[in-house]
């Protein structure tokens, strides 16, 4: 398992070194718009950048040996064109010692799993992993993918 998640984080990877060697925009919007399923760390990326552009989904632990982190990340990794319809960027943020802005902002207490809205509220926060499916069913709530869904967008 903990093979899948890595090949899937290197597949991530390799469409940014393409954009630096190609002197394309490499701002984490940029990168995540050319790479839908990129997987950002939190301490690379300021959230404000994805304000009404993308729902993120933050995904905590202390480690990313953390059994409930190893276990988020292959749900994601299952169904991704479920993340990209709904516009989800995916950040982790595994060490607690770096202290990044997002880890400030949203204080994780060890593994937790938080879904912010494209107007860059916190909309969920859960202490154990979830799925594609219920994360989807979440954010097909929100008032802004229901607009979405209506607009056929």
């Amino acid at each position: 398992m903990r093979t899948r998640l890595t090949a899937v984080l290197a597949m991530a990877a390799l469409p940014v070194m393409a954009a630096l060697a190609a002197g394309h925009d490499t701002t984490p919007l940029a990168r995540w718009q050319a790479e839908p399923l990129t997987v950002f760390d939190a301490a690379e990326v300021n959230l404000d950048e994805f304000v009404y552009a993308a729902r993120p989904v933050i995904v905590f632990a202390n480690s990313p040996n953390d059994p409930a982190f190893i276990e988020q990340m292959e749900e994601l990794a299952q169904d991704g064109d479920r993340l990209i319809e709904r516009d989800v960027v995916i950040l982790t943020d595994t060490d607690p010692l770096a202290r990044s802005d997002i880890r400030l902002r949203l204080r994780p207490r060890s593994f937790m799993l938080v879904l912010m809205g494209k107007d860059g509220e916190v909309e969920l926060r859960k202490p154990l992993p979830w799925t594609v499916r219920e994360l989807s069913r979440s954010i097909d709530k929100m008032p802004v993918r229901q607009r979405e869904m209506r607009e056929g967008g």
